[in-house]
């Protein structure tokens, strides 16, 4: 939307989807919306209300968003809330990735239903400072394809808000599909008035991806929610030098595994070089990056995650990469980020609070 309720295809001197006259008035003869327009209900929405109270007990709402698929978004939602709830905090996840829920596997929750009180729909679990909800849970078939149109994709998300009863939330982490399309216009309109902290945005380093995070930015900015800041994720890939497979490739174009003599030669000849982390570029970053894209639209920079196998075994795995050691490139850049989004938005005073 462009004005509140003017859609942004509308003729000019569009009187608004609220008016009475919407989609009657001369303005609205060929205008793409005019029969939605004139037979959609006027005045506010009732469900707003109900929303709201939900939201009641939410001392605080961040969306998770991605200009394009594939750049680990859900991986960051998961492992921020596991973050998050380690800090003794009361966190939600909200997956509103209709056609294409992760969440549930990334929480090691696949197979969960969602259980229904006199209170609502109750979240599943991780741990009890944990809960998640995602339409994953409600599919017979984890392989059934979601094809919906966006009114009824709309309509799930406002259930969620409406019948999910959370308790008592620190933080709702909602994690959105990738773009800026009916989800998104949806949970921003539906969360509006309850107050959404910001967004988070994630990205990889190429332009490709950029391209699509500047629209992101601009629809933040378009519908006024926050960009508490940017992640590049992806940031080359790094793992200790030791895990990496070594290939020799023969003259017919072969690749032998000489991971084991190389292992070997190194442990007799160069023990010292064992505990190297090895790291290489995959994305082309020869443009700046996240960050130089950060300084030109002027939204705060997180930092970078490396593209680190453990941490994607992790997200298989459906578990936190802080719980042990095996993510040592990407869990500490991980944390990083985490506590500069807590320490730039002013949430520090939550976490003495929890103590």
């Amino acid at each position: 939307m462009a004005d509140g309720d003017i859609p942004e295809d509308a003729n000019e001197h569009c009187p608004g989807t609220q008016s009475e006259s919407a989609g009657k008035s001369d303005a609205c003869e060929g205008c793409p919306n005019q029969e939605a327009c004139a037979t959609a209900p006027k005045g506010p929405d009732p469900d707003l209300v109900v929303i709201a109270e939900r939201m009641a007990n939410v001392k605080h709402k961040i969306l998770v968003l991605s200009g394009k698929g594939g750049v680990g978004k859900s991986t960051f939602s998961a492992q921020l809330s596991f973050a998050l709830a380690a800090m003794n905090l009361q966190i939600g996840l909200l997956d509103i990735d209709i056609c294409g829920p992760s969440i549930p596997k990334m929480l090691g929750l696949e197979g969960q239903e969602i259980h229904q009180s006199n209170l609502g729909w109750s979240p599943v679990y991780v741990d009890d400072n944990l809960g998640v909800m995602s339409i994953g849970f409600m599919l017979p078939d984890p392989d059934e394809a979601v094809i919906w149109r966006g009114p009824r994709k709309n309509g799930l998300i406002k259930n969620f808000l409406k019948e999910v009863y959370w308790n008592e939330l620190d933080f709702l982490v909602v994690d959105a599909p990738p773009g800026t399309s009916d989800e998104h216009i949806s949970i921003v309109q539906c969360l509006g008035a309850t107050g959404i902290d910001g967004a988070i945005i994630v990205t990889t380093p190429q332009q490709v991806s950029l391209i699509d995070v500047r629209k992101e930015i601009n629809f933040c900015k378009k519908v006024g929610v926050k960009v508490l800041g940017v992640v590049e994720n992806m940031s080359g890939l790094c793992q200790p030098l030791m895990d990496f497979k070594f290939m020799r490739t023969t003259e017919t174009g072969e690749h032998i595994d000489v991971s084991e003599r190389v292992r070997e030669y190194l442990k007799e000849k160069a023990p010292e070089l064992q505990n190297l982390i090895a790291c290489s570029e995959v994305f082309d970053s020869s443009s700046g990056g996240a960050e130089k894209m950060c300084r030109e639209m002027e939204v705060p920079f997180l930092g970078k995650v490396p593209l680190d196998p453990q941490l994607c075994k992790a997200a298989e795995e459906g578990r936190s990469c802080f719980i042990d050691k095996k993510c040592q490139v990407s869990a500490p850049a991980l944390k990083i980020i985490i506590e500069k989004m807590i320490e730039n938005n002013g949430f520090s005073s939550m976490l003495v609070d929890s103590a």
